[in-house]
């Protein structure tokens, strides 16, 4: 698949891992990961940025957190629809932004945010388009966090390995750590969990 057909495939998801589907099953274990790594390393005046939010099942653990400086991107416009309905408040008091991250990302200030964070959205980024994850370095000020699916494969990170969930869409496994840490972040965390590993890091 080219970048265009990954990013469409996105924008037009319905049913299974659309904005409703998750909206549905809320905050899992990773949303809880994140706020518990945001509170120990962040204040709750923090200004907060997550990459995908989907419908807002993660960001609205923040903000029942206590944070309330909340930014989100998702490429699907159905996504601010159904957090309208699932959670009201959030999108009532949040900043966001419907389009492609490889579109919005270069908008923002260099360090414009506290912490910046994505659930597995990075590992659907095409390799084309890997100079985001400079962006994400720009933008941010402090703390940067992870939960993708890394694989688990030997050859984990090499050459863009890639799988296809439902035989539809690629999945890019990368080393997250050798990434970022080239970028010049440190890592501070790695937390694995039943599907994702989540790791967390900071600006030098």
């Amino acid at each position: 698949m080219d970048p265009d057909d990954v990013r469409q495939d996105w924008a037009d998801r319905s049913g299974r891992f659309s904005p409703e589907y998750y909206a549905h099953i809320g905050p899992n274990e990773v949303s809880e990961t994140i706020a518990d790594a945001l509170t120990h390393y962040a204040t709750e005046s923090a200004a907060i940025l997550e990459v995908g939010c989907g419908s807002g099942r993660h960001l609205n653990l923040l903000r029942e957190h206590g944070y309330g400086n909340l930014t989100g991107i998702d490429i699907n416009e159905e996504s601010f629809g159904v957090m309208a309905e699932h959670f009201p408040h959030l999108h009532d008091t949040g900043t966001f932004h419907s389009g492609a991250v490889e579109d919005i990302l270069p908008e923002f200030d260099d360090g414009q945010f506290d912490a910046v964070y994505s659930v597995e959205t990075l590992q659907h980024i095409h390799p084309d388009d890997e100079w985001v994850f400079e962006e994400l370095v720009r933008i941010t000020d402090d703390l940067l966090v992870t939960a993708e699916n890394e694989g688990n494969s030997p050859e984990r990170g090499k050459s863009h390995n890639v799988s296809y969930v439902d035989d539809e869409f690629p999945l890019y496994h990368r080393n997250w750590k050798e990434i970022f840490t080239d970028l010049g972040l440190a890592q501070l965390l790695r937390e694995p969990t039943s599907r994702d590993t989540i790791r967390v890091f900071r600006a030098l």
